[in-house]
């Protein structure tokens, strides 16, 4: 996961180099007044995502697969966790209702 993330920060760093020289070269249009540095950084944002979705796919497809497995793990945990107060609470009660059923036994009718 940090992989990717890494990938996708680099795609984005490298965009942002790319699109502030095409602004500051003049190739590309500059913002309106003061937003050049916002034109420039959303103009980065728009060019890197199609870009990264398509350059790292197969990393994205790898990262998923670990997420699935971590969130799989999770509910397995929680499930194991789960099964084992409600196996307390059944023993809880099997030894509350065992103690009264002896107390109405040994008290004289």
């Amino acid at each position: 996961m940090l992989r990717y993330t890494l990938m996708r920060l680099g795609i984005l760093v490298a965009c942002l180099l790319v699109v502030w020289g095409a602004v500051y070269s003049g190739i590309a249009p500059r913002g309106l007044g003061g937003s050049n540095g916002m034109w420039i950084i959303l103009l980065s944002l728009v060019i890197s995502a199609p870009i990264s979705f398509v350059v790292l796919r197969k990393e994205r497809d790898r990262a998923s697969v670990q997420i699935v497995e971590r969130v799989d793990r999770v509910k397995a945990n929680l499930d194991a966790n789960r099964s084992q107060e409600d196996e307390a609470i059944d023993e809880a009660a099997a030894r509350t209702q065992a103690q009264e059923q002896a107390q109405a036994q040994s008290q004289p009718s």
